[in-house]
């Protein structure tokens, strides 16, 4: 927006200086005359003090206060276009958008609002000492309607900036991160330069720290062009992700000594593991034997391949320790430890079906010996749970009641068939351990009814 503004002259002129100082030579008479003559004679001179020039003043007057009001619209309207493009430049938003839009409507009636000031002044010369005073009349009645125009709508651009106040403080709080954001991620990248050409002038190669590094050299470079090409949002975003890149990898690098001295204790480690689980498998064919002697087959006839599938797991054990310590040896750091998991996967359930033979027959041989433990245990659940269902109660409710009968027929059947020469000990086993198991269900279940009971008990008295 641009007008022209002219400041206000002095009224005076130097021909009526010249009128003034002729006059006080005159005799007095001559001045009296003239000044008759002047009065009956309808002449244009204009003199100071008369009506004239205090209209011209006035439109004077009016016209200074139209260009103040002219150049703070200006101003108001330079500074919202500024933060109008802090914004823009941060935020792509349907809000943010909105807001250009406002902004260009705004402008378009600030434009004419202008264009209305300047052809006020442009159509009146104030500084004429002959100005007719009805011209003068007319100039202060159309700037003081400027003068008007111009704040009122200095007033809405105000309404409109003080409604940016929540964009403008975001983009301004993202435009504060961007510099300390592109310069922790820079020294990040430095960081995990350095640290890698330590881990490395060690004697370890750390190929795939190198080329991730090396894979960040392409954002260094967008971070180096600016928000100015690539947008406030986007440099920060990179750079956030370039910070975290290059952290991990100076940490891993950092930490790649510990890394190779737990992958060799681990193979030492496993390697013993693998032995002592060989030595403990082949002791597993005489438990299995001694459970075929003394129980009925189907106590032992699942555990039958037992000794087969150790066998085989121990060999493909051996076989991925020999394939970690290859890749140990060539720093493939990522392989070796996935190999070394796999190790350890493999030989844990070689010990779990290695333990199983042999608790099968201490538990066998327990109940085997006086079953009325395990029965007394059973019992006690059993009872335990009943006298739970039962506090407070005349009788049970059915939900828990009928669960807790279930479970003493079945233990009554379990009992039953502990009979002949090869009673099938581990179907026992198994009927007594799901009778507790159900006695513990139904025990959970009355506490947790009674508990939001007495929430809700507590909720209503309260």
């Amino acid at each position: 927006m641009t007008a022209r503004h002219t400041q206000p002259r002095t009224t005076a002129t130097a021909g009526g200086a010249r009128d003034i100082l002729a006059l006080t030579l005159l005799p007095l008479f001559l001045i009296t005359g003239a000044a008759a003559a002047s009065f009956t004679s309808g002449g244009a001179r204009r003199w100071f003090g008369g009506r004239g020039e205090s209209g011209r003043a006035a439109a004077q007057a009016s016209k200074d206060a139209a260009a103040a009001a002219f150049y703070e619209l200006d101003s108001a309207q330079r500074e919202l276009r500024i933060s109008l493009e802090t914004i823009t430049a941060v935020d792509s938003s349907p809000e943010a958008r909105r807001m250009v839009d406002g902004f260009t409507a705004l402008s378009g009636r600030i434009d004419e609002v202008s264009h209305r000031y300047i052809a006020a002044v442009d159509a009146y010369d104030l500084d004429r000492d002959d100005l007719d005073p009805s011209l003068a009349q007319q100039a202060r009645v159309k700037l003081d309607k400027a003068r008007d125009e111009l704040v009122a709508t200095r007033t809405e651009l105000d309404h409109y900036a003080r409604s940016l106040g929540p964009l403008l403080e975001r983009a301004e709080t993202q435009l504060a991160r961007l510099a300390p954001a592109v310069e922790r991620a820079r020294a990040a990248l430095l960081a995990a330069s350095n640290a890698l050409d330590t881990v490395r002038g060690s004697g370890m190669r750390a190929d795939d720290l190198a080329a991730r590094l090396a894979a960040l050299a392409p954002e260094l470079t967008l971070l180096n062009q600016g928000a100015g090409r690539h947008g406030v949002t986007e440099t920060l975003h990179r750079a956030d992700r370039v910070l975290r890149d290059a952290e991990a990898i100076r940490t891993e690098a950092e930490r790649l000594p510990e890394r190779a001295a737990e992958i060799d204790r681990r193979l030492v480690s496993l390697r013993t593991r693998a032995e002592a689980l060989a030595t403990r498998t082949e002791a597993v064919e005489p438990v299995l034997s001694e459970l075929r002697r003394r129980f009925s087959v189907a106590c032992w006839q699942d555990l039958q391949q037992v000794p087969e599938s150790a066998a085989r797991s121990l060999g493909q054990a051996r076989e991925k320790l020999r394939e970690a310590a290859h890749a140990r040896e060539e720093q493939r750091w990522p392989d070796a430890t996935a190999l070394l998991g796999t190790v350890r996967a493999l030989l844990n359930s070689t010990d779990e079906a290695v333990s199983a033979a042999g608790d099968r027959l201490r538990r066998l041989d327990e109940v085997a010996e006086d079953p009325r433990r395990e029965i007394e245990r059973t019992r006690f659940a059993i009872r335990d749970a009943q006298r739970l269902a039962m506090s407070g109660r005349q009788t049970p409710e059915p939900r828990h009641a009928r669960p807790l009968d279930d479970a003493v027929a079945r233990l009554e059947r379990a009992i039953e068939g502990l009979t002949g020469r090869h009673p099938d000990y581990w179907h026992f086993l198994g009927e007594t351990e799901a009778v507790r198991n159900t006695a513990a269900r139904t025990v959970e279940r009355i506490r947790e009814e009674r508990g939001t009971t007495g929430a809700s008990s507590t909720t209503g008295t309260s």
